[in-house]
């Protein structure tokens, strides 16, 4: 899961090689942690955040495919 979130935040930025993602455990479920570069953060989030809310979904759909719960943080 990893792995998409990366190539789909590589994708949206223009400095690709600044995108970053950690992932943690948290008795809740995996947290991915999302950091781009400053100048990429508008083309992650979306106006009025319609593009991270859909990269939530769409990660959020694939881990419940996998049986884990799936929280996405975009950082700054």
């Amino acid at each position: 899961m990893k792995e998409l979130l990366t190539y789909i935040a590589q994708s949206l930025v223009d400095a690709p090689d600044a995108v970053s993602v950690t992932q943690r455990e948290t008795p809740s479920g995996m947290v991915l942690e999302l950091r781009v570069a400053p100048e990429d953060m508008g083309k992650v989030i979306g106006r009025q955040g319609r593009i991270a809310k859909e990269i939530r979904t769409l990660m959020r759909s694939v881990a419940q495919r996998n049986g884990v719960r799936l929280t996405v943080d975009i950082v700054d």
